[in-house]
């Protein structure tokens, strides 16, 4: 279902399949501690495995990983993925990744609602994520652009010695505005 690597533009953003010219700002990304935070990342990365990782990533039929681009500066922002695809339920989970510099500006409001039409475009009609307890400004922009909150998984995460809880939230095709 996912054969096709899509570019999709907006206005404050474009997002295209990642590439390993990509990876130096994936790394910058996955070693700002607030992002690592937020996405609930405890292991960390070598350059050569996240060239191999971006280096794979256009082959794979039940995934799109996406690089968000900053249209204001033509520089990497974060990524969008679409993963854990279950076709036989036209189902799929949703995560994005943003960097610093790129958070607070509308930029993965607008990736999330380019990702959502796309996916609901091609003939999904799930798709599902989960925000940490911990993430109220993620969880009111997926609401904005229509998930909605369906449970919370207890003591998902375990953070800085402590317990978080995860939401679980999904927009469906039939309620896409």
């Amino acid at each position: 279902m996912f054969t096709d690597k899509p570019t999709l533009t907006g206005e404050r953003v474009i997002l295209r399949p990642v590439t390993v010219d990509d990876v130096p700002g994936l790394a910058a990304m996955l070693d700002d501690p607030e992002g690592r935070q937020l996405t609930g990342t405890h292991a960390t990365f070598t350059s050569e495995q996240l060239y191999a990782w971006y280096a794979t990533r256009g082959g794979e039929p039940d995934r799109l990983d996406l690089a968000v681009v900053d249209r204001a500066t033509g520089g990497y922002a974060g990524e969008v993925v679409l993963n854990d695809l279950d076709e036989d339920n036209l189902c799929c989970g949703f995560r994005i990744s943003l960097g610093p510099a790129a958070r607070g500006r509308g930029l993965g409001t607008e990736a999330t609602r380019l990702t959502l039409g796309y996916a609901f475009g091609i003939g999904l009609h799930r798709v599902e994520l989960e925000v940490y307890a911990f993430n109220p400004r993620a969880q009111a922009v997926y609401e904005k652009v229509g998930f909605v909150r369906e449970g919370v998984r207890r003591d998902a995460l375990r953070w800085d010695g402590g317990w978080v809880d995860a939401v679980t939230m999904a927009a469906l095709a039939t309620e896409w505005r």
